[in-house]
């Protein structure tokens, strides 16, 4: 067999498997999303736009992306930067920090569900301490702010394992040579990783905020989990939209949005953390 096209027969599963479960998938939200009537419009993009939670959950979306993502960042690069100075504990510590990995985006809400409803661990306590008299309800409508951060908390807790992996990889591809060889020549610890390691890491974090912001932007089973319509997003009416409206043309005028949503944040992030070919060699 002429191996001049082997490259090409390797990727060709991958291929078919990314046009079969992405490709269609996509075209046929298109579709939906511009069909109107018997020919092609905007009408399912207008009647988003006049949803009653359409700004709402414009808006919480890009709250919760703006909070989170920068939580999660900082957060797993502290942790990741903290691993190497546990000596034999750095193993034992990695896993228990990446247990919420295998936990699901339901699951996960279910349990932050039982910390901060009305009869849950937060209120028992804090009725234990004497700071309560009467149960809370945190995830109410009546409390926009309690039910904001408890989301945040839990999408904090379930996806920063995932962004302290990718950094965790990224910091094993530094060349201890060059930290070695800034200690020996007096750079102090801010210096050597504001010179050294955060510009060495810049692939892995370009990485990660990539993949954390849209997945952050489909935020879903924690936000129905914990506050049901309470807190509007769009991953959420656009379920809402198809499930209990059954209305498929603006479900996926919904999905059209964040798609284009995540993909401009992944085009700022490609040229705002622009890799230069050096880092790599």
């Amino acid at each position: 067999m002429n191996t001049r096209y082997l490259p090409y027969l390797l990727i060709l599963p991958s291929v078919l498997f990314l046009l079969l479960f992405f490709g269609w998938p996509v075209l046929s939200a298109f579709l939906l999303a511009f069909r109107e009537g018997e020919g092609w419009g905007l009408g399912q993009f207008r009647r988003m736009a006049q949803d009653l939670y359409f700004q709402d959950a414009l808006r919480n979306t890009l709250l919760l992306t703006a909070v989170i993502v920068p939580l999660q960042v900082a957060l797993a690069l502290g942790m990741a930067l903290l691993l190497p100075r546990l000596g034999g504990g750095r193993d034992l510590f990695l896993y228990f920090w990446t247990i919420p990995l295998g936990i699901s985006d339901l699951a996960a809400g279910i349990v932050w569900l039982a910390i901060f409803t009305e009869r849950g661990y937060l209120n028992s306590l804090l009725h234990a301490l004497g700071l309560l008299d009467t149960p809370t309800g945190w995830l109410t409508y009546e409390h926009p702010t309690a039910l904001f951060l408890s989301v945040v908390a839990a999408e904090v807790w379930r996806a920063t394992p995932l962004v302290l992996l990718i950094l965790v990889a990224g910091l094993q591809l530094i060349p201890k040579e060059l930290i070695e060889a800034a200690e020996v020549f007096g750079a102090t610890p801010w210096v050597r990783f504001w010179r050294i390691t955060l510009p060495l890491l810049k692939p892995s974090l370009q990485v990660a905020l990539i993949l954390r912001t849209v997945l952050a932007f489909e935020v879903f089973a924690v936000v129905v989990a914990l506050g049901g319509r309470n807190l509007p997003v769009l991953a959420g009416e656009a379920y809402f939209w198809y499930a209990d409206y059954q209305n498929p043309g603006v479900a996926a005028a919904y999905a059209v949005l964040i798609l284009g949503i995540s993909l401009a944040a992944t085009f700022l992030y490609l040229k705002a953390l622009r890799v230069r070919e050096e880092v790599y060699g």
